[in-house]
């Protein structure tokens, strides 16, 4: 299943994504994928980045389990 997602960018950016979708012959949607994929792998591999995402899921388990703990009553 795909979603459609608005990214807003410049100008300048606009132009050089589609003059590089249309070298590569795809389409702008395809460059900005592709970019979206590496972003995410770079981060998956990051050690600083994994350590934020702990971080992070350990808040949002302590807040989960502190709403949740109204529903044992």
């Amino acid at each position: 299943m795909t979603k459609v997602t608005t990214v807003r960018i410049d100008d300048d950016l606009d132009a050089e994504v589609n003059a590089v979708a249309r070298a590569e012959g795809v389409s702008a949607s395809e460059i900005v994928r592709a970019a979206l994929y590496r972003y995410v792998a770079d981060c998956k591999s990051d050690p600083d980045f994994q350590a934020r995402l702990r971080r992070l899921l350990e808040k949002d388990r302590e807040i989960i389990e502190r709403l949740s703990a109204g529903l044992a009553s």
